[in-house]
């Protein structure tokens, strides 16, 4: 029987212990004596949520099929046990082993969303691991970074030894390979890490220097050493089939934040918003084929007895088998009791003749997006969508049985309008109306639409990551103005809505687009208390107004200014695969209201097909 790490005592002292002690079905236990390497992979959040990610648990699957390594998972601690911790002075450990991560050979973080910054210094802070990779001794783990946010790891380049650009199953086997030989040959850490920065795809913050202007912008970014990459190049897998599927997920204890069965049925999109970072960085679209995600689905279902399987994507719609693929789930799902689950659809015919056959029983409410409140707004960010095609797509929702619609906007868009803003109150009772002219014996009651608008940040790898963002007041007044304006509608007790906090948008926008000083911000911030920053109950902006004025860094320089297209921006050293031209061009387009056809329609030349492979070589 496994020891744990905390005594029955203390395990009763916090919430949900089930977070800590590990020992769930299909969690991997191997020898530490007998490995080469111990990598304990992080998710830095609490528990609920990391092991709702996919990710982590490809990952953690795939690394334990080595036999020469054990992974081990780790999340954020909750308030109430990082006080524990600290109190009894209890060294963080894994959940698999109990064992202190400190004495592991790699500290795998997964970056998911910058407000999970100051969680980084928290696990390192518990796990006694020095913040500062230069600080680090011959004994302490490899800190490495992958994952979205590693698209501009510059923020949190003091905190990492190395960084991870792309998809973790192309490079991780070459990487744990070199080190174990490294090890073996009793190699220093400096030497494993100079040979891990010729890898493709690997980058080491410590082997480049940033120089700035006066003014504050980069003048200089290179390498220190002749022999370490000047460009690092994202790492893709080219057929998606080839990569061996979980056997078996870990299935928690307790219930989690998305307690489903996750199938993955492509990468990448065709669409081309410009606002959206994923719909860049993961180019080409590439599938997986129905016959790989048929048996993958079968396995996973029986595997964990769950009782929901949801199809992951950034555009379900667009999966060329989807129709085939559906046939045969509802055919097994339907004798299981098993729901599914079809996020990121978009609003056509197609995608609703789809939804009427999955929840043909129960109408749960319609999701849609369409980001913009008027046609102009919605070709700038080009998104692909009339307002014929909402109207109708919303029509026909409601003539299948539904009267519940979800939508999701943003506000302070580049080049927006006040008829933008009140754009989005008219679209909601247009909406409304469409369903009033049912009639009345046919309707299933009143029509509820719940109306949600985030606050725009530009991300790297987006042709709006030269745009300037706005203040948090300016945020705050189109919200306002929004909900005046449904007010004045005559529909306006069928329409709901909310907004994000207008506070942390600002910040996300500036750990997305900062560049190396913004370590020191995150630093100061940890040290006054700054933790859970995406957990609105702890976020506190004032914290990090402190942080910022003690470090001397002008926040409004990362936000409200149009960056030039000829700047050096912090992430220019990554080839994502799409041209920096390509994203110049897009921008343009985007300034004059121009759309672009998606990559089925018309190939853009993004630069995309250098990697031979998925929507760029469709026949």
């Amino acid at each position: 029987m496994r020891k744990l790490a905390l005594s029955d005592e203390d395990l009763l002292r916090i919430d949900k212990p089930a977070r800590y002690i590990g020992g769930e079905v299909n969690s991997r236990y191997k020898d530490i004596s007998k490995v080469d390497i111990r990598f304990v992979m992080c998710f830095p959040d609490v528990y609920e949520i990391g092991m709702s990610h996919i990710g982590m648990q490809i990952l953690y699957d795939m690394l334990n099929k080595r036999t020469d390594t054990f992974c081990e998972r780790l999340f954020s601690p909750w308030v109430d046990m990082d006080k524990l911790l600290r109190e009894k002075d209890i060294a963080l450990f894994s959940l698999e082993s109990q064992e202190e991560v400190r004495k592991a050979d790699f500290l795998g973080i997964t970056l998911q969303y910058e407000m999970c910054y100051t969680n980084i210094l928290q696990i390192l802070e518990l796990s006694k691991i020095a913040f500062h990779a230069v600080d680090r001794g011959e004994d302490e783990p490899i800190v490495i970074g992958g994952g979205p946010c590693t698209y501009n790891p510059e923020p949190l380049a003091d905190f990492f030894d190395l960084f991870y650009i792309g998809e973790g199953e192309v490079l991780y086997d070459s990487l744990l390979d070199l080190y174990k030989e490294y090890k073996t040959k009793g190699k220093s850490r400096e030497e494993f890490l100079r040979a891990a920065a010729k890898l493709e795809g690997i980058y080491v913050p410590s082997f480049y220097t940033v120089e700035y202007d006066e003014d504050g912008f980069i003048k200089e970014f290179v390498p220190k050493y002749e022999d370490v990459p000047t460009t690092i190049h994202r790492q893709v897998v080219t057929e998606l089939d080839e990569k061996t599927f979980m056997d078996a997920p870990v299935v928690p204890f307790i219930k989690v934040t998305q307690d489903r069965v996750v199938l993955e049925i492509m990468r990448g999109c065709i669409r081309g918003c410009r606002f959206c970072q994923a719909g860049y960085v993961y180019r080409p679209q590439r599938e997986h084929s129905v016959e790989y995600l048929k048996k993958y689905a079968l396995a996973m279902l029986e595997i964990t007895g769950a009782e929901e399987i949801s199809l992951s994507s950034l555009s379900s719609s667009d999966y060329s088998s989807l129709f085939e693929l559906l046939e045969f789930l509802i055919d097994y799902t339907k004798v299981q009791g098993i729901n599914i689950s079809l996020p990121s659809l978009r609003i056509d015919a197609f995608s609703l003749d789809i939804m009427k056959r999955v929840q043909d029983v129960k109408k749960s409410s319609l999701t849609f997006a369409p980001e913009a409140g008027t046609q102009r707004l919605r070709d700038v960010i080009n998104k692909g969508l009339s307002e014929e095609d909402i109207l109708g797509g919303a029509m026909q929702a409601f003539l299948g049985g539904w009267n519940k619609v979800k939508l999701y906007f943003m506000l302070g868009l580049p080049t927006e309008t006040q008829e933008d803003i009140e754009g989005i109150a008219l679209l909601c009772e247009r909406i409304a109306e469409e369903y009033y002219t049912i009639p009345k014996s046919e309707r299933q009651g009143k029509v509820s639409i719940s109306a949600s608008s985030s606050f725009f940040v530009p991300k790297p790898f987006t042709p709006f990551q030269w745009s300037p963002m706005l203040k948090s007041e300016e945020y705050l007044d189109r919200a306002y103005k929004v909900k005046d304006t449904i007010k004045k509608q005559l529909n306006q007790k069928s329409i709901k809505y909310q907004y994000h906090d207008a506070d942390v948008t600002i910040l996300e926008g500036v750990l997305a687009r900062g560049d190396r000083k913004i370590s020191r911000v995150i630093e100061a911030a940890y040290k006054k208390g700054a933790l859970y920053d995406a957990w609105t109950e702890f976020f506190k902006l004032s914290t990090w107004e402190e942080a910022f004025n003690e470090c001397g860094i002008d926040i409004e320089f990362y936000t409200l200014r149009e960056r030039s297209t000829d700047e050096i921006l912090p992430w220019d050293f990554i080839d994502i695969g799409v041209d920096k031209s390509f994203l110049i061009r897009e921008y343009k387009r985007a300034l004059g209201s121009k759309i672009s056809p998606n990559c089925r329609q018309a190939c853009m030349n993004c630069g995309a097909n250098k990697f031979n492979g998925g929507v760029c070589y469709e026949a």
